[in-house]
């Protein structure tokens, strides 16, 4: 054991003995009927940022807020073992997978990290409105999931927490 976990275990204990009533039992269901596929970018609070709180909704997040394949899986089980009746898709204004291109960034790492990283994928944005229209076709067009939910195309500004529908 080390202590570089000590201060989230500390916070953890705290949080875990008032942890809320409401969700003891739960059974995962999203209450609210949703699902956000965001980015990692911990400026955003997905579940404040459209008024809803815990157990309301199932969120899943990774660089640059794309609808992956793991995100497609999510959703799968979402709509259909969770609850999930609309499907929110969220990239963020000044995000990184923006601003650099696949070969910058595993130049980058390969700096960084002192290993090769050529061989890394790492999913770079060039246009976040085509991909957001590329994102809502791959999730409207799942032969799992068409016609099952609504699925929305948003841009959240981290500057002045704002949603804008986009698709």
């Amino acid at each position: 054991m080390t202590d570089a976990f000590a201060d989230l275990l500390a916070a953890n204990a705290d949080y875990a003995s008032s942890h809320a009533e409401e969700l003891k039992g739960f059974d995962g269901i999203a209450r609210a009927g949703v699902a956000i596929v965001t980015c990692m970018d911990s400026r955003i609070e997905p579940l404040r940022m459209v008024g809803l709180t815990h157990g309301d909704a199932k969120i899943f997040r990774n660089p640059g807020g794309r609808v992956t394949e793991a995100a497609l899986e999510a959703l799968v089980l979402g709509v259909h073992l969770l609850g999930v009746k609309r499907v929110l898709i969220v990239p963020h204004t000044r995000c990184a997978m923006t601003k650099f291109s696949e070969n910058d960034l595993r130049e980058k790492i390969t700096e960084a990290s002192g290993q090769d990283a050529w061989w890394q994928h790492f999913h770079v944005v060039e246009d976040q409105k085509a991909a957001l229209v590329e994102d809502v076709r791959r999730v409207t067009t799942h032969p799992l999931i068409t016609g099952r939910v609504d699925v929305g195309g948003f841009l959240y500004d981290v500057d002045t927490g704002a949603l804008d529908q986009l698709v």
